[in-house]
């Protein structure tokens, strides 16, 4: 016996020896396997420095799983527990190990400036995470990054791109998430009190080793030039994160758009969020808004389930039209991404209180989906190409967006003040077609008011950066309209509300023509007040609109 003791420990101080004379520099983290013992140090440049004993290394990698415990986390919810966090998850990802949160713990997470990178399967299990924003050195560094081991590259020779085009010249390594830039056009110029000058002409799609393109997620822009495109390998096995009862205590600054990105942040693709629940509490009278907790981006296939979100107090402070605003701000944010589904999920505070901001925000999105929830927003700011909500009930902010391809409402519940709001900022755009089937329309959660189905505003008189159009075709299947409480002289709800009120003669000319629909389709519309559902108020826009009733 002594013998084999022996040869173990000569091999276990040549592997030593090795990797001492080897250290691997791991996300600012150098990681030894010195015979020391385990413990993780900060340098006076603020790098750690994590050193794991052979004997522990064994254990760990035997056992397939790490907790924080092991690398020195307190979890007593006042040691500041993230230097500890991000060494375990550094390791984890060095040698492919699960992550477990230690049952029961409070982890606090101060201000300091450290982001721990998940690369491996997370269980944060029952364990409490106070995520204080009180003082934070960047607010800008969020507190988990789940990232891809796979690195992006630059695609060359690929000069142009056309609408709906179904390949690409190229050989890729796997199935690439591409990303496509023209900074030389600018589109989604935005009109109001955020008004800018846009963003750059952008696209994201799928393509496959060929590249062959995924026609669900079809490129929805013609390319004259490309500034920058960039190919994303997409992880095939999916990475899981589960459990986990996050707190943040709010910040307290000046009402500005210095938006807190104190977040798990998605940047890996095949990512599963299961039973994760974030709360917040501080919030006070002033403070600067939030980019999501969860905020996902350049990725695809993401799915967030059975989780529960908080809206954030939304703050005032003056826009870039120098006039007072509400700031936007999130629990939930998608950006560039594509096929990204929330199931089941829904927010600690009520959907239909209006001193909460709406949960999400999205921008340059594909195949969007809520299945399940309760919320009190889906928003696209910059456009989704095709979204679908079902099974669930939306709150005060209900469904804003513009976009392309289908947007599909079915068995779902809407509390806002229209069913559906195309957002006038961006030229209350959907270039393509919605169904709307089995659901029910409160109007303001049952407040007084004149509804409309879908809201809107387009002057024809701003460049938008594309042509804006209407629904070319909308179908409305058993909907009803629960207008039971409603003003003097109401006239009943409308299908549209009055997107221009100057277009009410021949003489009014759109100096950027906004597209109108082809016809809408009725089938078995009720509403509590008995009123029937008119067309709109501005009849002359809509007249050339077909309305079929099927009832």
């Amino acid at each position: 016996m002594m013998k084999y003791i022996l040869l173990l420990s000569l091999f276990l101080n040549n592997l030593v020896d090795l990797q001492a004379q080897n250290k691997i520099p791991l996300q600012n983290i150098t990681i030894t396997s010195k015979a020391q013992k385990t413990e993780v140090i900060v340098d006076d440049k603020g790098e750690l420095h994590l050193n794991v004993s052979p004997t522990d290394a064994l254990k760990f990698k035997t056992a397939k799983l790490v907790h924080y415990s092991d690398f020195g986390a307190k979890g007593d919810g006042k040691t500041d527990d993230i230097d500890a966090i991000a060494a375990t998850h550094a390791f984890a990802n060095q040698h492919g190990l699960m992550v477990k949160a230690d049952a029961g713990a409070t982890y606090y997470i101060g201000g300091n400036e450290r982001t721990a990178i998940i690369q491996t399967d997370t269980d944060f299990g029952t364990a409490n995470f106070i995520i204080d924003d009180t003082e934070v050195k960047n607010r800008n560094a969020s507190v988990f990054t789940v990232s891809s081991a796979l690195k992006s590259f630059k695609l060359k020779n690929i000069n142009s791109l056309k609408k709906n085009q179904q390949k690409i010249d190229v050989s890729l390594p796997k199935p690439c998430l591409i990303t496509a830039t023209n900074s030389r056009v600018k589109q989604y110029i935005r009109l109001g009190l955020n008004q800018n000058n846009g963003s750059s002409q952008t696209d994201i799609f799928l393509a496959d080793k060929n590249g062959n393109l995924d026609r669900k997620a079809p490129i929805i822009w013609d390319f004259e030039q490309l500034t920058d495109i960039t190919a994303l390998p997409i992880d095939e096995q999916p990475l899981n994160i589960t459990g986990g009862r996050f707190t943040t205590i709010a910040n307290k600054e000046q009402a500005k758009y210095n938006y807190y990105s104190r977040n798990i942040s998605i940047k890996r693709s095949h990512v599963i969020v299961d039973g994760l629940q974030h709360f917040v509490k501080g919030e006070g009278d002033h403070g600067a808004p939030y980019g999501g907790f969860i905020n996902i981006s350049d990725c695809a296939y993401v799915t967030v389930k059975n989780s529960i979100l908080t809206g954030h107090l939304a703050y005032s402070t003056v826009g870039a039209a120098g006039k007072p605003v509400t700031m936007g701000t999130y629990d939930l944010s998608v950006n560039r991404a594509v096929n990204i589904s929330f199931i089941n999920c829904s927010q600690t505070n009520s959907i239909d209180d209006n001193k909460y901001w709406g949960i999400l925000g999205s921008n340059f999105c594909k195949n969007l989906l809520y299945d399940g929830c309760t919320l009190s927003r889906f928003d696209a700011h910059q456009g989704v190409a095709n979204a679908t909500i079902r099974n669930s009930t939306l709150g005060h902010m209900g469904i804003n967006g513009i976009g392309s391809g289908i947007l599909s409402i079915e068995n779902s519940t809407v509390h806002a003040r229209s069913f559906i709001n195309l957002r006038p900022d961006y030229g209350s755009t959907w270039q393509g077609k919605l169904m709307i089937k089995n659901c029910v329309f409160l109007p303001a959660a049952g407040k007084p008011i004149t509804a409309s189905i879908i809201n809107g505003s387009n002057s024809g008189e701003h460049d938008f950066g594309y042509t804006c159009y209407m629904p070319a075709k909308i179908t409305i299947e058993n909907l009803r309209i629960e207008d039971v409480n409603h003003p003097e002289n109401y006239q009943g709800p409308a299908i549209f509300a009055d997107f221009n009120p100057k277009m009410n003669d021949s003489t009014y000319k759109e100096k950027f023509p906004y597209i109108k629909p082809n016809e809408v389709i009725l089938k078995n519309v009720t509403t509590a007040s008995k009123k029937t559902l008119r067309i709109s108020d501005n009849l002359f826009m809509f007249k050339d609109v077909k309305v079929k009733t099927n009832n």
